[in-house]
């Protein structure tokens, strides 16, 4: 069966967020897909299989993941296996995907709101920073820090991070350059940082729209690899917007 890497958020080769696309062609097994997760290795491995979408780290499957969905649809426009508005069924609802003529490719998500919480016991030791705010969305905290530079210079302890109770932790900022930027670390998911996290924009999106004031922003993800992220909030839904460049393109000898 035919496997890809791919890079999303970003439209240079080795930057954004690398994900692999396995398309299937008949039913597999969980524990064949997460042995293949397992062995590529990467923040996350989409399972296509018709319109029927799957995603897995590592270590566990995952209920949403942006950058994954991206790369997947990035593949089917690429190779010509499809041109027009995509449908995902995932364990988040359907998933809606178009692409633009500018060869941006728009996702609809479900928003997920951020509500205010207490600072969770460890968080400011396993960050060495403090929080301005602490919330927390149906599956991440999100903690908002002072400035751009913070985020940009964190190093956490990663090990503390997996105590919290939440799929991962994003760390936030207002941007010099972009809107808002962010950072986002999910030990608990097998993904001590992740480059570019489409899923994480779903809480950072009706966030900053709120702050700001503005439906449409654009967010940075400061990893090493970093990626652009363009949010529109819209109700209960986001709409997130990035490229995406294919690296690898091989076939799956299992």
């Amino acid at each position: 069966m035919r496997l890809f890497t791919v890079d999303a958020f970003t439209d240079t080769a080795f930057k954004g967020n690398p994900a692999a696309v396995c398309l299937l062609d008949s039913p597999v097994t969980d524990r064949w897909m997460q042995s293949v997760a397992a062995e590529m290795n990467l923040s996350e491995t989409a399972f296509l299989l018709g319109d029927s979408l799957r995603w897995f780290t590592p270590a566990v499957e995952v209920t949403l993941c942006g950058h994954a969905t991206l790369a997947t649809a990035h593949v089917l426009y690429s190779t010509g296996a499809a041109t027009g508005q995509l449908e995902f069924s995932t364990a988040s609802g359907t998933l809606t995907v178009n692409r633009r003529a500018d060869d941006m490719i728009t996702m609809d998500f479900p928003a997920k709101d951020v509500t205010p919480v207490p600072v969770p016991a460890g968080l400011e030791k396993a960050l060495g920073i403090t929080p301005v705010r602490v919330g927390k969305s149906l599956l991440d905290l999100l903690v908002e820090v002072d400035s751009e530079e913070t985020v940009r210079s964190l190093s956490p302890d990663i090990a503390a991070l997996a105590a919290m109770d939440a799929r991962g932790v994003i760390v936030t900022a207002p941007g010099s350059e972009t809107d808002f930027v962010s950072r986002f670390f999910a030990p608990n998911v097998g993904v001590p940082e992740d480059p570019v996290t489409g899923s994480a924009h779903c809480a950072l999106s009706p966030y900053w729209s709120a702050r700001l004031g503005r439906a449409s922003l654009t967010g940075a993800q400061l990893s090493a690899r970093g990626g652009i992220v363009h949010v529109t909030h819209a109700g209960d839904r986001v709409h997130l917007a990035g490229k995406a460049v294919t690296v690898l393109s091989a076939t799956l000898h299992l």
